[in-house]
């Protein structure tokens, strides 16, 4: 662990006999809050992971005696390392096959139950803050989800922090322009996400048509590895053709099942008992919004265990 460069933090076992340092305590008590800020900056799971290995081997360097909150000091790393990254990763995400998507998280139960944290973390607010420019979406994010004060932040990321509250006041505007018209419970996407469910399971086509918005949007993900819609499909009736043709096609293979992505309920669907896709959903005012759909299979590897968000 400490001493050695390569070894991750969470590498070492309760079981192991040996009892961790007091750096790498404080750095287990805050590494879910650490994760879910790297991974509302970049919508990536496994750059977040990166970003925390970043985040440990200068968090082990540091002198400990002169950081008055080790927390602060770590979000500000963080916040640091995710930057830099999320520079790099506008550039390859110009030259994506088709729509790119956030890396679909399956979550704990107690994620929906902060419901803020839960729409935060939504696919459909992930994706709004796609629209940011980095330093936006740092301020955003260590604002808004984490009511970070304003001279924390102007440390993290570098600014004043008069700028900093200028470029919040920009952000919120943003984002409050593009986010869903209002915050949704969970149970209310489970009984939109049921009726959606049943709908495509039974080929229904009215009861289909009856949960999707007119103005429904679906986005689907493949990274020209897997076969997905290249631009968004727009419109309902447009929406049902695309489902029924594709699931028309792989009848008798593929099974829905639901379970909490982001913080609220999706569809999985596995074909011959493998999952091939991730859905989740935008509910507003009752009906099916958008439709966002994760093909691609570099995305799907933390939809194997529960990934716990903390702020």
């Amino acid at each position: 662990m400490p001493g050695t460069a390569q070894t991750r933090p969470d590498d070492r076992s309760p079981g192991s006999g040996e009892r961790p340092d007091a750096a790498t305590e404080v750095f287990l008590a805050h590494r879910n809050l650490l994760f879910t800020v790297a991974y509302e900056m970049l919508g990536s799971a496994a750059d977040a992971e990166d970003v925390l290995q970043e985040t440990w081997l200068r968090w082990v360097g540091v002198d400990p005696d002169p950081v008055r909150d080790p927390r602060a000091y770590l979000v500000r790393i963080t916040t640091r390392q995710a930057l830099i990254r999320l520079r790099t990763l506008r550039r390859r995400r110009e030259a994506y096959v088709g729509s790119w998507l956030p890396e679909p998280l399956l979550t704990a139960p107690d994620v929906a139950e902060d419901v803020e944290l839960a729409d935060n973390v939504s696919m459909a607010m992930l994706l709004v803050l796609e629209t940011l420019a980095p330093t936006e979406r740092a301020v955003f994010v260590l604002r808004e989800v984490f009511d970070l004060g304003y001279d924390e932040i102007a440390e993290a990321v570098d600014k004043s922090p008069t700028a900093v509250r200028q470029i919040a006041h920009r952000a919120r505007a943003h984002v409050a322009a593009r986010r869903p018209r209002r915050v949704v419970s969970a149970t209310d996407t489970r009984h939109a996400l049921d009726a959606f469910q049943r709908a495509v399971e039974t080929g229904d086509l009215q009861s289909l048509l009856d949960i999707l918005a007119p103005d429904v949007v679906l986005l689907g993900d493949g990274g020209g590895i897997k076969q997905a819609v290249l631009r968004p499909v727009v419109g309902a009736e447009k929406v049902v053709r695309l489902l029924t043709a594709g699931l028309g096609r792989v009848a008798g293979t593929v099974a829905l099942t639901s379970a909490q992505v982001n913080g609220y309920p999706a569809l999985l669907f596995r074909m011959n008992g493998e999952l091939d896709t991730v859905m989740a959903v935008r509910i507003d005012d009752g009906l099916v919004t958008g439709l966002y759909a994760v093909r691609n299979p570099e995305k799907l590897s933390h939809m194997a265990g529960e990934n716990m968000l903390r702020r």
